[in-house]
């Protein structure tokens, strides 16, 4: 008996056809390329719009590149879906300008929602870099597919068609993220840029609604209260932008920075960087250091020469410059050199912090790491490593490597003492106390005792020397400027450190290490 398929003809699918006419082809280039590129105009801006509440971290960033990727997706697909049921003539437009909306709105959204989620848990992250970048996003990447199917008139050229608009759009992206790392985020704000985009958005929108309305005016108006609730929708994203709370009073290339006067103290200044307290200055007197860890910063500093000597100090983070006016201050004729990756931060401080370069104080803009290779060996008495943030720690300046540069770059009998934040369950300052172990042969730790009985998070001093380090002399200026901080040595130290990896370039991770959950 013969099967029913072999008896019966399968009915032919008929292909389904396109409507209306093909886009020109350099107008179809046009919006692949620049729809492709505003989404990775929004995802680079979008690490640079969540990292003020949420650090910017290993998660963050695969948070952002992950949920962009997943916009992507479902915009494609969703486009291709909806370019197979309706004409992609009439569906176009409106992607591009409900995209500047989403894009307008996204502002006031991720200000609003980032003062609640501030913090680095994994969900907060996830759910404001959501925020940031999946609407606008997802709507961008709808538009390749809608171009795609208007552009196959003729099946034979499918693969050449689907190839040549797929590179354009690969090159649209390239071309984005190149132009917004390199000249949009070191020229404009990231108000400025996300308001550009959407207005752009917005007006390449409304012109190719204009455009195809000629070309088909029987069918693309659209109803006319739609347009109106588009119109209001922008306004509205427009309008909030400009009253959402801002955390910048200055973005630079690298932080979002903030000048603050202290109200019990006129002349006091405090640095926000990514909306945490970084540094604090007296306009008025250089010797006064606020912070804990500034105070035992000092300790160990006029410990390690005779009172008074000038010494040679090398600074590997800037920030509001506060140790080195301090060493100024204290010690006439000492010469520092600090490395500072964010310009801004220079201009900053010698606009707002009462830093004043000169003989005794030079600033070199540029990666710490890259710069202490280029630096003489034997030529510093004291390295002062304070480029760790609340939430950015920069894991290169972390590792084993780094740390024989640092000990290549310090005297015979020089000190080198690195400020690190923590939090229980206090995995970082364990394995970095074992890195720094592992290069130098005496090494001490400053920290409240609360901290050490992971009972809170707080700053911890590494103190570290080839030679034996003067510890009774540091733990008598600890009483007179902190009597309550601990210091640990000897066996007490090597407990605490336990079994903790020493991090490496090739292994250092520094951000899981740094996760509370």
């Amino acid at each position: 008996m013969s099967s029913p398929s072999s008896d019966v003809a399968a009915p032919e699918v008929p292909p389904v056809p396109v409507t209306g006419r093909a886009l020109p082809n350099g107008l179809a280039a046009f919006l692949v390329f620049f729809s492709s590129g505003a989404v990775l105009v929004l995802e680079t801006v979008a690490l640079r719009l969540v990292g003020p509440y949420v650090g910017v971290t290993l998660q963050v960033t695969s948070s952002v590149i992950g949920i962009a990727l997943a916009a992507i997706a479902y915009g494609a697909w969703s486009g291709g879906w909806l370019a197979d049921r309706r004409d992609p003539r009439g569906l176009l437009a409106p992607a591009l300008v409900l995209a500047g909306i989403a894009t307008a709105i996204t502002l006031p959204v991720v200000r609003y929602a980032g003062e609640v989620l501030r913090g680095g848990a994994a969900s907060a992250i996830l759910l404001l870099v959501a925020l940031a970048v999946f609407v606008p996003a997802a709507l961008l990447a709808a538009v390749t597919p809608l171009v795609v199917k208007l552009q196959l008139a003729d099946l034979r050229r499918t693969g050449q068609v689907v190839g040549r608009l797929s590179g354009i759009g690969t090159l649209g992206g390239i071309t984005a993220t190149l132009l917004t790392g390199f000249v949009l985020v070191a020229a404009l704000p990231t108000t400025v840029i996300l308001l550009a985009l959407a207005i752009s958005l917005g007006l390449v929108g409304i012109g190719l609604g204009w455009y195809l309305r000629r070309q088909a005016p029987s069918g693309l108006p659209g109803p006319a209260r739609a347009r109106a609730a588009l119109a209001i929708l922008g306004l509205l994203g427009a309008g909030l932008s400009t009253i959402a709370p801002n955390p910048c009073d200055i973005e630079t290339a690298y932080h979002c920075a903030r000048v603050v006067t202290d109200p019990n103290r006129p002349t006091g200044r405090t640095l926000l960087l990514n909306s945490a307290q970084h540094s604090y200055v007296d306009l008025a007197d250089p010797r006064h250091l606020e912070y804990a860890y500034t105070k035992w910063i000092g300790a160990v500093a006029d410990v390690a020469a005779p009172a008074g000597q000038r010494l040679d100090a090398l600074h590997l983070g800037g920030g509001g410059f506060t140790v080195p006016t301090y060493l100024t201050a204290t010690r006439p004729g000492t010469d520092n050199v600090v490395f500072e990756i964010d310009g801004g931060l220079v201009e900053l401080g010698e606009r707002e912090l009462g830093v004043r370069p000169g003989s005794g104080l030079r600033t070199v803009v540029g990666d710490a790491r890259m710069l202490v290779a280029g630096e003489p060996a034997d030529s510093r008495d004291l390295v002062v490593g304070d480029a760790f943030g609340h939430l950015v720690v920069p894991w290169h300046l972390a590792t084993r490597e780094m740390a024989a540069e640092i000990r290549r770059v310090t005297r015979p009998g020089g000190v080198y003492v690195q400020n690190v934040i923590d939090y229980p369950p206090l995995r970082f300052i364990r394995a970095e106390l074992a890195t720094v172990a592992a290069e130098f042969s005496n090494v001490a730790l400053i920290a409240p005792p609360e901290a050490l009985a992971e009972q809170r998070g707080s700053n911890f001093l590494i103190v570290a020397s080839d030679a034996p380090l003067p510890l009774a002399a540091v733990r008598a200026r600890l009483d007179v400027v902190d009597a309550t901080v601990s210091l640990l040595s000897g066996a007490d130290l090597t407990d605490f450190v336990g079994s903790a990896m020493v991090l490496t370039d090739d292994y250092a991770p520094v951000d899981q290490l740094l996760a509370t959950a």
